[in-house]
């Protein structure tokens, strides 16, 4: 890989990249602005109808949504997104890996901008706020401050990143990968779905592939995003304040066997690549439990060839997703999962080709945004605590490039990467005012 760094309850509510840093102090008039945001609020409604609308693009019978990335749908949801950030008055810039930044200008144009963004892209039976509401978290903000008339020093950008979930195309973040620049644009636009098309055919497809150059500074980055899991919600705390994210190893593993006939061949003879497979799912199993609580371990996608009801299968291909937030344990967890698929295949008497296509050690966000999301949940009078993610998000990756931050709010039952994934209108409308408050304390700040 072409590296370059290293029960549900339902709610009822069913063009302007610019140059250096100028380093100078705020006016009188910047100060006063500083000092009369406290209280502010964004309007939690307008965020909630706005979720809703996108929510129509690709909803599925039971409530959720699918919008694969680059997909007619994608494109759908994309243009409402920018005709709304047209209409709050921000200059849309497209990257060649098809990211979206919607620009508010702040009183310094030469300070770099404070970003805020999430995606629009859904895993095929997706809920309707994974990603989605950080993306509209940060167009809020800018509609907050337009309403307001306040302006900010640093400019303000609301970010769509592309085919974040990597449903479509694997790897996941990839395009927010190109920016930070773990990933060259080459490898980007190279992936390919499961029918052939790259991400850079689809890109012109759709209309969104874009003429900027990949990466420039940010001032810092920010993130609001439901938890997708459950200490939120069964805690009662209102923010999730995000200080590191889990390291993740995903692997594409194909086991060879023979295919021979369901009958006539003896139990004895066979060279059962299914069965080598179901031995490899438990193993994968066993390994997460045995780095519990922590660690996390999955396959999550197989299919099995010939698939005939009366052949025995000769090939099956599989993918593993492990997951710690100690890179030493995340790489034990590597060792045991390729000795352990090795002493399967070779009692089994098959092959095997086992490749890690993607893979991100931990990450600790930077000290200054946490702190800034610390002040910002206590300036709103909102319970918080500090929490580790366990899922993957762009901010990880622009964590390379950038000083970056994440806020969680809780989701029901904790469930998310599911049709039935759902907030309280009252956990979006926290969420937004703590990025509010947190955007204020960086947009304002002085450069370094």
């Amino acid at each position: 890989m072409p590296l370059r760094t290293s029960a549900q309850n339902r709610s009822s509510h069913s063009d302007h990249f610019q140059g250096p840093v100028r380093r100078d102090t705020p006016k009188k008039d910047e100060i006063s602005i500083m000092k009369k945001t406290g209280n502010l609020e964004i309007d939690g409604e307008r965020l909630w109808d706005s979720i809703m609308e996108i929510a129509k693009i690709g909803a599925t019978e039971k409530g959720g949504s699918c919008r694969l990335a680059l997909t007619d749908l994608d494109r759908e949801a994309r243009d409402l997104f920018v005709s709304w950030c047209q209409d709050a008055g921000c200059s849309i810039a497209i990257d060649k890996m098809g990211n979206i930044f919607a620009r508010r200008q702040g009183s310094d144009p030469d300070l770099y901008p404070v970003a805020v963004g999430s995606h629009l892209d859904t895993q095929p039976t997706g809920g309707r706020f994974d990603g989605v509401y950080g993306v509209l978290t940060g167009l809020e903000v800018i509609r907050t401050l337009n309403d307001h008339k306040i302006t900010t020093r640093h400019p303000i950008e609301a970010v769509c990143w592309t085919n974040e979930e990597g449903s479509r195309f694997a790897p996941a973040m990839v395009a927010s990968g190109v920016f930070a620049g773990v990933y060259d644009l080459e490898f980007g636009l190279s992936r390919e779905d499961k029918d052939g098309r790259t991400m850079g055919e689809e890109l012109a497809r759709i209309g969104y592939a874009g003429d900027q150059p990949m990466g420039r500074p940010l001032h810092a980055y920010l993130e609001a995003h439901i938890e997708q899991g459950p200490i939120l919600v069964e805690e009662q705390i209102d923010i999730g304040i995000v200080t590191d994210a889990q390291g993740q190893r995903w692997y594409e593993l194909e086991l060879n066997g023979t295919e021979s006939h369901a009958g006539p061949t003896p139990m004895d003879r066979r060279r059962d690549a299914l069965l080598a497979a179901a031995r490899v799912v438990t193993l994968i199993n066993d390994i997460g439990l045995a780095h519990a609580p922590l660690a996390c371990a999955t396959v999550g996608m197989m299919q099995v060839y010939p698939n005939s009801r009366n052949v025995i299968p000769g090939r099956v291909f599989m993918t593993i997703d492990i997951r710690h937030p100690d890179d030493a344990v995340l790489s034990k967890m590597d060792n045991l999962v390729r000795g352990g698929i090795s002493d399967i295949t070779t009692a089994a008497g098959i092959s095997h080709d086992i490749n890690q296509i993607f893979y991100y050690a931990p990450i600790s966000f930077d000290s200054s945004c946490v702190r800034a999301v610390t002040e910002a949940a206590s300036t709103c009078g909102y319970s918080a605590r500090q929490i580790v993610t366990g899922a993957g998000h762009d901010a990880c990756f622009i964590a390379h490039a950038a000083p970056t931050s994440m806020i969680f709010i809780p989701c029901i039952d904790g469930i998310s990467h599911n049709e039935v994934e759902d907030i309280h209108p009252a956990w979006s409308t926290q969420g937004a005012n703590v990025m509010l408050q947190t955007v204020l304390n960086k947009a304002e700040q002085l450069a370094g």
